[in-house]
């Protein structure tokens, strides 16, 4: 089978396969005898999505692995077919313009994501933006050369914040720096209707939890900046990282379990959420 470009849901399946692997106490070697693959590297390419794996060949790597779990089995079967999939989503065939490719993959990751948590050290995240604060952050980011490009990523923008109340709506969990609340994108009005917002949608999705972490706590779990924790129904959690030329997509259960209790931390110092809500009302005020 030729070699296949990676892809982001291709990843996934081979991480989960390697995971069964390793946990059956199997190395390459063994493990390419069992299945009948041609050699250690063909498995190493199916483990790192770098060769597709047909779903009809997926009871050889439970029976190799001696995989009974019938939950597990049926999420390594939802993950192999979101792998074989060549669909991109609704949003991104219609915005493919606007955005760059890999940008597809985050699109994907909240089409088929639960629940996600996120730790937001300089702006409120996109999902929670109004349109005006979403163009002052795009236009002021210098990532795109004509007004017309900025537009069509607010738009964008605002489409994406339709998974909060789809048919089953993707939860959020967020924890704000006191410093995303203040820094002004846009001016004091604009921010003001954000930090509105924001009680709006937290009050009127019950799936939206918000927690300010004030700058009073000092040190924390999220000083190195802003990272998002996506969970699913089939597979890991997977963390994403957004430096500024492109996104980091960890997926390995180390580096997972660190930002997952980073997240822990972050919550357990933040202000609880009646807490919070008081503290975004009184910079409301502040910003009248």
């Amino acid at each position: 089978m030729a070699d296949a470009r990676p892809n982001l849901m291709r990843r996934r399946l081979g991480l989960a396969l390697r995971t069964l692997r390793q946990r059956s106490g199997l190395n390459l070697p063994d493990a390419v005898k069992l299945l009948g693959l041609s050699g250690p590297s063909a498995l190493s390419k199916i483990e790192n999505g770098k060769q597709r794996v047909p779903a009809t060949s997926l009871d050889k790597y439970f029976q190799a692995y001696e995989v009974r779990d019938e939950q597990r089995i049926q999420e390594i079967r939802q993950l192999a077919a979101q792998a074989s999939s060549s669909r991109r989503t609704n949003l991104f065939d219609q915005y493919r313009d606007a955005v760059r490719d890999p940008f597809a993959d985050y699109l994907e990751l909240e089409e088929l994501a639960v629940h996600t948590d996120c730790y937001a050290a300089q702006l409120i995240p996109g999902l929670l933006q109004t349109p005006e604060y979403a163009y002052a952050v795009v236009e002021g980011s210098g990532k795109w050369g004509t007004a017309r490009e900025v537009r069509t990523f607010v738009e964008l923008r605002m489409k994406r914040q339709q998974a909060l109340r789809r048919e089953r709506p993707l939860s959020m969990w967020c924890v704000l720096d006191e410093a995303a609340l203040r820094r002004a994108m846009g001016g004091a009005q604009v921010l003001a209707g954000q930090l509105r917002h924001l009680l709006d949608v937290s009050e009127a999705l019950p799936g939206v939890d918000v927690q300010v972490l004030p700058f009073s706590v000092g040190v924390h779990a999220g000083i190195d900046g802003t990272f998002t924790l996506f969970r699913f129904d089939a597979g890991d959690p997977l963390v994403v990282l957004e430096p500024l030329t492109s996104s980091l997509y960890l997926e390995e259960d180390e580096h997972v379990g660190r930002y997952d209790a980073a997240l822990n931390h972050l919550r357990a110092r933040a202000l609880d959420i009646p807490a919070s809500r008081e503290f975004i009302k009184g910079l409301i005020k502040e910003e009248a």
